[in-house]
């Protein structure tokens, strides 16, 4: 039996990578799906690990061979995107998908599937708080962050298209909401 799709969405700060990570050590059988992307590895990040990391031109080229099941220039020369081969790879093993992606990749996504997908948006309890953890983070200089804070008030307004919207001002509280949503969708 074929998996499931669960699909993330949020500004960078939400709290999103933390929650995925608190659900990939929970009994779901759920596997990541690794995206690709053509920015640098940050910090400790490694190829295969938290994405697969190209060059803008690998990445354009495997656009140009539809390669990917979504994918978007986020930043100039900044793609991210989905591999079609690692979805299906993770679905035929019966494993449900979890995906981290944009709201726009994440809305593609749920198109494409349907009700075999969930859409879940990660929503910050306000703008200067997710100024603070960008800034506390300490991997992002002032210009980035004031980037992502612009980036994040237009991805904000895509909120409520998804099926459920987790506002993330309790980490614990929010990872346990998350959970029990992801319970009941992979039960039915």
């Amino acid at each position: 039996m074929q998996g499931k799709l669960i699909i993330f969405s949020a500004p960078s700060g939400s709290g999103k990578s933390t929650i995925i990570n608190y659900l990939l050590q929970q009994n779901l059988n759920i596997a990541f799906s690794i995206s690709a992307t053509s920015r640098a590895p940050r910090g400790n990040e490694k190829n295969g690990v938290e994405y697969y990391f190209m060059s803008p031109e690998e990445f354009k080229k495997k656009i140009a061979n539809n390669e990917f099941l979504e994918y978007e220039e986020v930043y100039t020369d900044k793609f991210y995107g989905t591999l079609k081969c690692e979805v299906e790879r993770l679905m035929n093993e019966g494993k449900n998908v979890i995906f981290d992606v944009d709201v726009i990749g994440g809305l593609n996504i749920k198109k494409i599937y349907g009700n075999r997908a969930l859409s879940i948006f990660i929503q910050p309890p306000s703008v200067e708080i997710l100024r603070q953890r960008l800034i506390s983070r300490g991997t992002d200089e002032a210009d980035v962050i004031e980037c992502r804070l612009n980036k994040a008030e237009y991805e904000l307004s895509f909120a409520p298209q998804f099926d459920v919207v987790i506002i993330n001002d309790n980490l614990e509280i929010a990872q346990k909401q998350t959970l029990q949503v992801i319970q009941e969708f992979t039960a039915q």
